[in-house]
This record gives C-alpha cells, sequence and structure tokens, in this order.
C-alpha cells in the first residue's frame, strides 16, 4: 500500500510528531504509514485523514 501522508502533511505544514499526536500514535507509526511498510485500522486511517483534511480515499492508495 502507498500513501500520500508525507504530500499532505507537507501542504499543511506540520511534522511527523505533530500528527502523531493529534491522532495518539507514536511517531514511528506514522513514519511506517509514509514507507507503506505498516497497514493502519481503519479507525487511525480514518482519523489520519480527518487530521490531515483530506479523506481515506485520497491519502491511501491500494495497489
Amino acid at each position: 500500500m502507498k500513501t500520500r501522508i508525507k504530500e499532505y502533511r507537507a501542504r499543511i505544514n506540520i511534522t511527523q510528531e505533530e500528527l502523531a499526536k493529534k491522532v495518539n500514535v507514536r511517531r514511528e507509526t506514522i513514519v511506517f504509514l509514509e514507507k507503506g511498510k505498516y497497514n493502519p485500522s481503519l479507525k487511525l486511517a480514518y482519523d489520519v485523514a480527518k487530521a490531515l483534511n483530506t479523506s481515506i480515499d485520497k491519502l491511501f492508495i491500494f495497489d
């Protein structure tokens, strides 16, 4: 799975740490999500999308 988390995070100028705090996960989780090495739960995907002001389908690319 690929993600556009880094791109959307850059648009609103927040760090991985700030995003992690918004969605109640560790920064490492955000790192793994951005690298496509972690498949989030539906709740986490929703929380990340909401924090980045976008939708799940725009943020996550399922191949």
